[in-house]
């Protein structure tokens, strides 16, 4: 196995765990940092390539349910929470969890082919990372001062379907799962941190069950000769996934989100300036 291999594989897992759930585009950063510079069709073929990406995507995954474990099990009755955990509105519950997926779960089930075979590109990204961007300033500068829900505790669940519904703007490459939930949340009257932490529990099963069916799709490409990149690649994004969210959940209350669509913008007029 070539060692090229697997540092470009180790590099692409600390792309995905750095950005998956910053309000930055994962995706679109993995299609331009592969597209540019790594180019892992080339050692894994078309299919492999875009099978490591789902794999390394669990890596991340991995890392919300080890940081969230205590809220999962809290969600699925195997225990509950520490009293201080839970806000004065009650709990967080499965249902408003569901009620949040809905919306972009459909939409994904019904356009994902479309999705894949028109959507992923350098310049459908770029537009995805500046309108994404002006909807993340739009949420800091409109969303309520004095947010009735300070804590994912105690959200309603018209905040959650809200959530929901800004989340099918995911859809499109570029445009930030966690971005355009939490521009969502902000603006329906959430805390910057209840949003984020609503957005990191709603993305585990519906990435989870995205991923799980694209491997079922594609398993043929898990070779044997593939599986020491594929395995240096799931354990780099979970670890850098894990700095990243705990990272990023113990300042967005007090960076925000303009931070990250100017760091949007400027990384779009970039990567236009290259390309075009």
């Amino acid at each position: 196995m070539d060692l090229l291999m697997i540092i470009k594989a180790i590099i692409l897992g600390l792309v995905e765990g750095l950005t998956e759930f910053a309000p930055v585009s994962s995706t679109g950063h993995m299609i331009i940092v592969d597209d540019m510079w790594l180019q892992s069709e080339k050692f894994l073929t078309m299919h492999g390539a875009n099978t490591f990406k789902v794999v390394i995507q669990l890596g991340s995954i991995l890392a919300v349910v080890v940081t969230f474990k205590d809220r999962f099990i809290d969600l699925l009755s195997l225990g509950r929470l520490n009293k201080d955990k839970v806000g004065s509105g009650g709990r967080l519950k499965l249902t408003q969890v569901i009620v949040g997926l809905i919306p972009a779960g459909v939409l994904g089930v019904l356009f994902n082919d479309y999705i894949d075979d028109h959507l992923f590109s350098t310049a459908t990204v770029l537009i995805g990372l500046v309108v994404g961007a002006l909807l993340m300033i739009v949420a800091d500068i409109y969303g309520p001062k004095n947010p009735k829900a300070q804590t994912v505790d105690q959200i309603s669940y018209g905040q959650a379907l809200a959530v929901g519904l800004f989340q099918c703007f995911s859809l499109w490459p570029g445009f930030s799962r966690s971005g355009s939930t939490i521009s969502g949340g902000v603006l329906m009257g959430m805390s910057h941190r209840a949003a984020a932490d609503f957005t990191f529990i709603m993305a585990v099963p519906i990435m989870a069950g995205a991923s799980f069916l694209s491997l079922l799709k594609n398993w043929e490409y898990m070779t044997m000769d593939a599986l020491p990149i594929f395995i240096a690649g799931f354990i780099s994004a979970f670890i850098f996934a894990l700095i990243s969210i705990r990272f990023f959940l113990k300042l967005i209350n007090k960076i925000k989100l303009l931070p990250f669509a100017i760091y949007r913008i400027v990384l779009a007029l970039v990567i236009y300036l290259i390309f075009f």
